[in-house]
């Protein structure tokens, strides 16, 4: 991915250039954690009953839920669809999905920390936090950026938008439930054959259709910073994202100065979010002469629970679609894919 190094700093936004650097706060890491209730392994098993898991934002709740699939295992998602994932504050009432869970999935690389706060005061004898992303992903590969500056101590967390590490997370997945719940653990080993299968014919399409689009090209301007991993993979450039903060807008001058900066780097297109509409990022691409498309979905799922799109495939599917089309690219690779579980979706999803 070719790196670059711009900063224009707004009062209402940070917009730079991806670059990779270590962590030097630990604080997060579940290594601290000395009473061993975060790990991905050990813990009570479970004998005689469901085994009940809890998991935090939409993308993660569907990888378990086809991990578990066909099982009797109860998964409750606790971050509704359309929230703002990274200053969720989970209500009262999900302690009590919390003291009854047996395993809690979190993505984890500090972004639910409030929900990871409550798990920890309200686990059951037994119980234990899985941290996915924390647990795949060394802190030597940690990404700070535009908007997950290293001196903020929270690195990007975005690891489901990248399909390679969403296959390490539904192995982590598979290995903690087959531990904890022996019985299916037949089920789910082939549940997760049958995922990875699916994850690995969605990262050749990715593949193949971003080389539909010239490297020159695959460059991203987002209203939010969720495409950092992806782009290391799959070689695009995250030029920037526009961050809007604490009710303020950034001057005239500034909105010049990126409008300036998108056509330097000849940005064919900028991208905002279904959930987060972006008037400041409306009027960049507007003043810039560019496409501004505005659908794209950080881990809110298409559709509703119980529909066949409705799924982290579906997901990654459609941004994918809208982003190599929108720059002149063919998708029709992706848009051949089976996007559906491995079976049908029991789980839970907060609307």
């Amino acid at each position: 991915m070719t790196q670059k190094t711009n900063f224009i700093l707004a009062i209402g936004l940070l917009f730079t250039s991806s670059m990779l650097v270590s962590c030097g706060d630990d604080s997060s890491s579940a290594d601290g954690d000395s009473d061993g209730a975060v790990s991905c392994s050990g813990g009570a098993v479970v004998d005689g009953r469901s085994i009940r898991i809890a998991t935090t934002v939409a993308p993660i709740t569907n990888i378990v839920a086809n991990i578990a699939a066909d099982t009797d295992a109860v998964i409750e998602g606790l971050v509704p669809e359309g929230t703002n994932s990274h200053t969720f504050e989970p209500p009262p009432s999900a302690a009590e999905t919390l003291e009854t869970a047996d395993i809690v999935f979190i993505n984890g690389l500090v972004l639910e920390e409030p929900t990871k706060d409550l798990a920890l005061a309200n686990l059951a004898a037994g119980a234990t936090v899985c941290e996915l992303g924390t647990q795949i992903l060394p802190e030597s590969e940690w990404i700070f950026d535009f908007s997950f500056p290293e001196e903020g101590g929270k690195p990007n967390p975005h690891l489901w938008t990248n399909p390679p590490m969403v296959k390490e997370y539904a192995q982590l997945v598979a290995d903690a439930l087959s531990e904890r719940d022996p019985a299916n653990a037949d089920t789910y080993s082939s549940n997760l054959e049958r995922f990875s299968a699916k994850v690995d014919a969605l990262d050749v399409a990715v593949r193949t259709a971003s080389e539909t689009v010239d490297t020159e090209s695959r460059k991203l301007v987002t209203y939010h910073d969720a495409y950092a991993y992806f782009a290391k993979e799959y070689d695009w450039t995250v030029v920037g994202a526009i961050q809007p903060s604490s009710f303020e807008e950034p001057t005239p001058k500034e909105i010049a100065d990126l409008i300036l900066q998108v056509k330097e780097e000849g940005v064919k297109a900028v991208f905002g979010s279904e959930v987060f509409p972006s008037p400041v990022l409306e009027q960049i691409g507007k003043e810039a002469g560019v496409s501004y498309i505005d659908v794209l979905r950080d881990d809110d799922l298409l559709g509703e629970p119980g529909d066949a799109e409705h799924t982290w495939m579906g997901l990654m599917r459609f941004n994918y679609v809208t982003m190599i089309e929108a720059l002149g690219g063919d998708a029709s690779a992706l848009k051949a894919l089976d996007v559906s579980d491995v079976s049908t979706d029991r789980a839970n999803y907060p609307q």
